[in-house]
């Protein structure tokens, strides 16, 4: 009689993360930059692809924004099947993709939400249609936990301008004002020789999130990296403030071990734990 092997146990599951972002040809950002840092992270990692990028460290060259049903098709699948313990969104390209995004995570009670309101890459080239502006803050904004805007893309949802680290306090009271539960306003484009300081909000509280400002041209992925660390840090059970600043200090790692790829703005490193 044949042998009958015995049945492979069930690990207990991990952290059940998605990502919902555009996807980055070159690897450096949005949905491989959110799936390497998942990886290394130690949880689950899923994907619903709103939009393809033809793109490399020069700058973008194309983008083919996915169908809105099928972004929300995509979303259904994994979430009604795996389930989801927080999500994160990146590029959303057209507001019919935010539209169908908001109502898909309404449905299936994603409350653990990381926004990160991507509007144009680090070359400058948009990323998020002008008339997908207002559904992104009427829509989306409201559903968030965490939205981590940097000092330009406050300035393109609230017309409140960031020229210093004086004006941080300022721009969290304003991007709070569109709904999400807690704001963490970028500042590490701000001028100076100390460290960058990132603001963290919730109207009632505030933090100070530091890292030593380094000096590298390889930063492409930077803030989908932090938004998608934060994510989770929040799926592992972590508040807040501390899922925040564990996201910092990925990030900063992932910059510090920058990759120096191609003719333009490298990524970083989000395999630096393993390679030192």
């Amino acid at each position: 009689m044949p042998i009958m092997e015995s049945a492979v146990p069930r690990r207990a599951p991990l952290p059940r993360v998605l990502t919902i972002a555009g996807s980055d040809s070159g690897g450096g950002a949005g949905i491989q930059a959110d799936l390497k840092t998942f990886h290394e992270l130690a949880v689950y990692g899923m994907s619903v692809i709103t939009a393809l990028t033809a793109q490399n460290t020069v700058g973008v060259h194309g983008v083919h924004a996915v169908p809105a049903d099928f972004v929300r098709a995509q979303l259904d699948a994994v979430a009604a099947d795996i389930g989801v313990d927080a999500a994160k969104t990146g590029m959303l390209a057209t507001a019919e993709v935010v539209e169908a995004v908001a109502e898909g995570l309404r449905h299936h009670g994603i409350e653990r939400l990381v926004v990160d309101p991507v509007c144009a890459s680090k070359h400058g080239d948009p990323l998020l249609e002008e008339q997908a502006i207002a559904t992104l803050r009427a829509l989306l904004l409201p559903l968030a936990e965490v939205v981590t805007p940097n000092v330009g893309e406050v300035a393109l949802l609230t017309g409140v301008e960031v020229r210093t680290r004086e004006d941080l306090p300022a721009a969290a009271a304003a991007m709070l004002e569109l709904g999400s539960r807690w704001v963490l306003v970028k500042g590490g484009h701000l001028p100076g020789d100390g460290d960058a300081v990132d603001l963290l909000s919730d109207g009632q509280t505030q933090h100070e999130i530091t890292a030593p400002r380094l000096d590298t041209a390889d930063t492409h992925g930077t803030g989908c990296t932090l938004a998608a660390a934060i994510t989770v840090q929040r799926a592992r059970g972590l508040d807040v403030v501390e899922a925040v600043r564990a996201g910092k200090e990925f990030v900063t790692g992932a910059i510090r071990h920058g990759l120096p790829l191609g003719a333009g703005i490298g990524p970083v490193d989000q395999g630096w734990p393993r390679r030192g």
